[in-house]
C-alpha cells in the first residue's frame, strides 16, 4: 500500500461518521448506538485507530496488550461517566491522546510493554469517561457498553490491518501519524 493511500484511507475513517449518523435508527440506546458511539467523534476514532495501528507497527510478542489496555481503560473511563463522576481536564488529555499515539506512530517509538500498557489505559480512561458521561439515562447500559467496546477492538484492529499492510511502505505510517498528531495539535490549540 502507498503512502498516499494509507493516507487516504485513514482519512476516509474521519468520514464514517457523518456516513453513519446519516440514516435513521441510530437514536436507540442498546447496542447499535454503542457500536456507533466511537465512530462519532474524529477525536476517538483516531485514537483508536492510532493505538492499534502503533501496536502492531512495534512488531513484537504481546503488543495485542496495548490495545487491550485501551479498550479496558475506555470501558472503565465509560463506568465512571455512567457513574456520574467528573475527571477534570477530560478533553485535554483527549487532544492530547492523539498527539501522542499519533507521534508514536510517526516516530516509530517503541515502549517496554508495561509503560505502553499503562499510557494507553490511562488515556483511554478519559476518551471512555466521555462517551459514558453521554449516554442516555434510557440506555441499556450493557448493551451499549458491549457495543462500545465491540466497535473500539474492530477499529484496533483496522488500525492493525493499516499499519501492518504499510510494512513496505513505512512512510505511510508515519504519515497516517503525522497527521493524527497534527489533529490533537489543533484540538488543543482550540481548547
Amino acid at each position: 500500500m502507498t503512502a498516499s493511500r494509507l493516507t487516504a484511507v485513514i482519512l476516509a475513517f474521519g468520514l464514517l461518521p457523518s456516513l453513519a449518523l446519516a440514516h435513521p435508527g441510530h437514536e436507540t440506546p442498546g447496542f447499535v448506538a454503542g457500536l456507533l458511539h466511537p465512530l462519532t467523534g474524529l477525536d476517538h476514532l483516531l485514537a483508536i485507530l492510532a493505538v492499534g495501528g502503533w501496536a502492531a507497527a512495534t512488531r513484537r510478542a504481546g503488543s495485542w496488550r496495548v490495545p487491550a489496555a485501551f479498550a479496558t481503560g475506555m470501558l472503565a473511563g465509560a463506568l465512571l461517566g455512567l457513574a456520574g463522576l467528573r475527571l477534570p481536564a477530560a478533553e485535554l488529555l483527549i487532544a492530547l491522546s492523539l498527539l501522542v499515539f499519533g507521534s508514536l506512530m510517526m516516530l516509530r517509538r517503541t515502549l517496554a510493554l508495561t509503560p505502553a500498557c499503562v499510557l494507553a489505559g490511562g488515556l483511554a480512561l478519559f476518551h471512555g469517561y466521555a462517551h459514558g458521561a453521554e449516554l442516555p439515562a434510557s440506555a441499556d447500559t450493557v448493551a451499549w457498553l458491549s457495543g462500545m467496546v465491540t466497535a473500539t477492538v474492530l477499529l484496533h484492529l483496522a488500525g492493525a490491518a493499516l499499519a501492518l499492510a504499510s510494512r513496505r511502505h513505512p512512510l505511510g505510517l508515519r504519515l497516517a501519524g503525522a497527521a493524527v498528531a497534527a489533529a490533537g495539535g489543533g484540538l488543543l490549540l482550540g481548547l
